[in-house]
């Protein structure tokens, strides 16, 4: 066990979804040609305006409400002066002094140990313009300048890079259900960037920066390895210096950017050219009415209806087909059937085809009929795989398809008897060998079952009859 304890924060930067950006008209948009998307605001023209988008405002609140922060009422931007390439007024609106949220919490579960990750604060502010270095010049795109973004900073207690990715997990899951923002890491729309410092009792230790990791499992790695590596500074009797690293994942180990020499002076005041907010009760009332259910109140959910851990997460991993199952659930059928369809025929379906649920001709109706075909016994799971294109591609009934089909199956249980004696008797062995517990011996009889009738009987019922006679 390690002498040295860690102390870890993180700051988040997620764009916001919304049609424009946080202080002007321009659209707020992902891969549209280089520098189309602009106007004077976002190129820091002389003598423009910024005017606060209030959806923007309602999306803060949302944030706030989810990460069970404190919201303040009255608040104001500041300009946080820099000078820097990106960065053409010479300074960032952000919220310095007056945060919308702060002192929330995300929980989370770590080897069957909950724990809340706090949150210090987050705040809403502009992102900057996009850099592009091609040797010895930097070229920039100013269709991301202006962005609205949150930035949530955790206070520093989290202690490995688990913990981190539990954490990023779960803000992600949070912040996608809420329609806040997509959270695409691969596109830059969430951005992370942990703070990470050791020592050898519950002082904090130099705080070293991984600025802009791409995946949460990179955020876990780079964690780990700094943790490793400061270790390993300090008991060699080497000086851990505050610096800015990045994680290079092909290594798998950070590597040095700069060295802090001395604290950043902002130079924060409040923006004048943006007077303060009030948000009244019916303001942050009216912004919390549009938020759907979240990932744990649909957990709650799905297990009062019937569905088991493995099936709830998968449908939680996707967000078109759990929009669908959640529809479904105005509808009474058999759920844990439906969402065994979801998940293994229409998916494999929709994977094959790249498509979503909604671009089918899947109603519920239809599902509903086919949920209630497979428990009856009128269809089995191979008439399932044969009808699945048909009946994701139009409009007909599913008895319309059947008839197309020729599907006709045994449903009649005193056939059904007679085959299953009939195989029995013809398979003495077999028959023994099952009641010597081996397994393979059933699934031989099953094989003689579905021979003798074609494939036209449904697989689970004449398994529960087969065994069922064997038991005898």
């Amino acid at each position: 066990m390690s002498e040295f304890t860690p102390t870890i924060g993180i700051e988040v930067h997620v764009e916001i979804k919304s049609k424009s950006k946080l202080f002007s008209s321009s659209a707020n948009t992902y891969g549209m040609a280089t520098n189309t998307a602009v106007n004077v605001i976002d190129l820091g023209y002389p003598g423009t305006l910024p005017t606060v988008n209030k959806e923007i405002v309602r999306q803060g609140v949302r944030t706030a409400h989810i990460l069970n922060c404190d919201i303040t009422r009255r608040m104001h931007f500041d300009r946080k002066n820099y000078f820097y390439p990106d960065n053409p007024k010479n300074y960032q609106i952000t919220q310095n002094r007056t945060p919308i949220g702060r002192n929330g919490y995300v929980e989370i579960e770590v080897d069957g140990v909950k724990k809340k990750i706090e949150i210090e604060e987050l705040h809403i502010e502009e992102d900057t313009c996009k850099s592009a270095h091609r040797g010895n010049v930097s070229l920039l795109d100013f269709n991301r300048a202006g962005v609205p973004l949150i930035e949530i900073v955790t206070k520093p207690c989290i202690k490995n890079g688990k913990e981190a990715m539990a954490y990023l997990t779960k803000l992600k899951e949070l912040l996608f259900y809420a329609n806040i923002s997509d959270c695409k890491m691969e596109e830059g729309s969430m951005r992370c960037e942990p703070n990470i410092s050791i020592s050898k009792d519950d002082s904090f230790g130099t705080k070293v920066e991984v600025k802009n990791v791409s995946s949460i499992h990179n955020v876990g790695l780079a964690i780990d390895y700094e943790i490793k590596r400061q270790e390993e500074m300090l008991n060699n009797g080497e000086t851990i210096k505050e610096e800015t690293r990045r994680f290079d994942d092909k290594q798998g180990k950070t590597i040095l950017m700069r060295v802090k020499e001395t604290g950043n002076d902002y130079r924060y005041f409040i923006e004048p050219d943006i007077p303060y907010l009030k948000l009244t009760d019916e303001f942050i009332n009216d912004s919390l009415r549009s938020l759907p259910l979240l990932p744990d109140e649909l957990r709650n959910k799905y297990s009062k209806v019937g569905l088991n851990l493995l099936q709830i997460e998968k449908l939680i991993n996707n967000r078109s087909l759990n929009d669908y199952f959640l529809g479904l659930l105005e509808y009474k059928t058999n759920y844990v059937t439906a969402v065994n369809l979801l998940l293994s025929d229409i998916s494999s379906y929709l994977n094959k085809h790249n498509k979503v649920i909604t671009d089918t001709h899947l109603s519920y109706e239809k599902l509903v009929n086919v949920v209630e075909a497979l428990e009856s016994g009128e269809l089995s799971n191979k008439n399932v795989k044969d009808l699945i294109n048909s009946f994701m591609e139009n409009d007909l009934t599913l008895e319309e398809l059947k008839k197309d089909f020729k599907i006709e199956n045994i449903t009649d249980d005193n056939f059904i008897k007679e085959v299953i004696s009939k195989v029995i008797e013809n398979n003495s062995d077999s028959v023994n060998d099952y009641k010597k517990g081996h397994d393979r011996a059933l699934k031989y009889l099953m094989g003689q079952v579905m021979k003798e009738t074609k494939g036209a009987v449904n697989p689970k019922k004449a398994s529960a009859m087969l065994i069922e006679v064997l038991n005898k």
